[in-house]
């Protein structure tokens, strides 16, 4: 009996490593077991969702795998691969993942397989058929785990450069800043990484409320599968902004919103953090010529924000624009036109009224360039950095990260991880004083060959929030896409369980 109690326990705390859950019961008349004080421990399981990458020929797509260097000993070795969703003729340089009889990718071998902590892995993918991506990370590259699909189209209504961090597998996102308009073809994407089907809804509001719609619900979703739904088909109204709400019924789905507008190119636009009544958008490019906030509250209560921008010398109001109103259920844009006057930002909303505070998503639209050489890029509102967040596929040239600490200074490390094909990892601190958003070209790695990782982890104070700029200009189009770092939860808070085993003694 006391053996089976301990297994127990042990279980237990391995369950609480994959899902952050901990609960230690012993078997009834078998003792009791009490927490002590909370450790963390690395995470052994990790789930990511690549969405299908386009709907342009053109299209090329790289994919970057990575998970941080392990720290310590103990963790056992794994795997981290991300596998078709479909056999495509579109995959190339994978090595084995093509079946040598037809030529075809083959969904049951991994596109990109990532063989080791600290090294990037990468493939590359082309044209409009390439599928969408599910992966697990196990054992010591669970801990961490991210991967970046970057697809640039030179030509084209769909043309620019497309950046999106894979993202987990759940079961509700928000998505201010899309759109119906005539100008916007927004697509919902919608992975579904399990064995069976999945069911989800997508909502809708614009300015004035729902925009009523049948055909947004009970969408299937097919096992190992992902489905892409335009938007505007989904109602008859031409909005500009617009909130898109995706839940499931049953199973669990990761989403990512595609955007096309046929002036300003196209880019991906993941999902905001979950409502909070303060909200930070990091790494507003310092030459941003157009930058439009979105907001929407979700509950039954309007919501007064104050915004703020947050630049190298510390926080102003936008002139004008002090402060947004944002009515229940419904969706409220605001254009902050050339917002940072050539010094980059983040933006920072927080309730105009102290102890009323509302819970709100938002989201940002960014353009960068003039007329017909202008490029869009999204930037949602975001968690802090933590103990570490990471942003793949940098490049020698073309980086920039933006840190900024909204409330007390903060210290963070930087690490260069070992280029993909070579190169020497390297780390530099940064501190971040209160109030102020820091963009610095990043460290890159000694000798770098191919593409690298960066990872930011919390030395002292904060919060800090963060986000990676990959820009690679192209005919004269600053082609340009943002990622968010928030706390990558490699590792989990665990109870460490205490059990008196007297009673347990014959």
């Amino acid at each position: 009996m006391k053996s089976t109690s301990l297994s127990l326990i042990a279980g237990a705390v391995a369950l609480a490593a994959v899902t952050g859950f901990a609960a230690v019961t012993a078997p009834d008349g078998g003792g009791t077991t009490t927490a002590g004080p909370a450790v963390r421990l690395p995470v052994e399981r990790s789930s990511l969702l690549c969405p299908a990458p386009g709907l342009s020929d053109l299209a090329e797509t790289a994919y970057t795998s990575f998970t941080p260097a392990v720290k310590g000993g103990g963790t056992p070795a794994g795997t981290a691969e991300l596998l078709s969703t479909a056999a495509k003729d579109a995959v190339k340089d994978t090595g084995k993942s093509k079946d040598k009889k037809t030529g075809k990718a083959d969904p049951d071998k991994p596109v990109v397989l990532l063989k080791e902590p600290g090294k990037p892995a990468t493939a590359e993918v082309s044209g409009a058929d390439a599928p969408a991506l599910v992966g697990t990370a196990t054992g010591r590259l669970a801990p961490g785990w991210t991967a970046q699909q970057t697809t640039t189209v030179e030509a084209g209504d769909s043309r620019g450069l497309l950046g999106v961090s894979c993202t987990a597998p759940d079961t509700e996102f928000w998505f201010p800043a899309a759109s119906t308009a005539k100008s916007r073809e927004d697509y919902v994407h919608l992975t579904n990484p399990d064995d069976t089907a999945a069911v989800a809804d997508i909502e809708l509001y614009g300015p004035d409320g729902t925009l009523k719609s049948d055909v947004g619900e009970g969408i299937t979703v097919p096992a190992r599968s992902g489905v892409r739904v335009l938007i505007s088909t989904l109602t008859s109204k031409a909005e500009d902004d617009v909130t898109v709400h995706v839940t499931t019924r049953t199973g669990r789905v990761g989403a990512v919103v595609r955007t096309a507008d046929s002036r300003t190119g196209s880019d991906w636009l993941p999902a905001s953090t979950e409502p909070a009544s303060t909200l930070v958008l990091p790494g507003i490019p310092a030459d941003a010529t157009s930058v439009r906030l979105v907001a929407f509250a979700p509950g039954e209560d309007d919501a007064d924000l104050e915004v703020k921008l947050l630049g190298k010398t510390g926080a102003v109001s936008p002139v004008g624009h002090e402060e947004l109103h944002v009515k229940s259920q419904m969706t409220a844009g605001v254009d902050l036109k050339d917002l940072t006057r050539g010094e980059a930002g983040s933006l920072l909303l927080s309730p105009a009224e102290k102890g009323r505070a509302t819970p709100v998503v938002a989201a940002l639209r960014v353009v960068r360039g003039k007329g017909d050489n202008q490029e869009v890029g999204y930037i949602p509102a975001t968690g802090p950095v933590g103990a570490q967040a990471t942003a793949a596929d940098n490049r020698a040239k073309g980086s920039v990260l933006s840190l900024t600490a909204p409330g007390a200074a903060g210290t963070v490390k930087v690490t260069a991880s070992a280029g993909s094909k070579g190169g020497t990892p390297v780390s530099k601190t940064y501190q971040v004083a209160a109030g102020t958003t820091v963009a610095v070209t990043p460290p890159v790695p000694a000798g770098l060959k191919g593409t690298y990782a960066l990872t930011v982890e919390t030395q002292s104070g904060g919060p800090v929030h963060a986000a990676r700029t990959l820009m690679v200009p192209m005919d004269g189009i600053p082609m340009f896409t943002v990622q968010t770092l928030p706390d990558d939860r490699g590792t989990v808070e665990v109870p460490a369980a205490e059990q008196d085993l007297s009673v347990l003694d014959d």
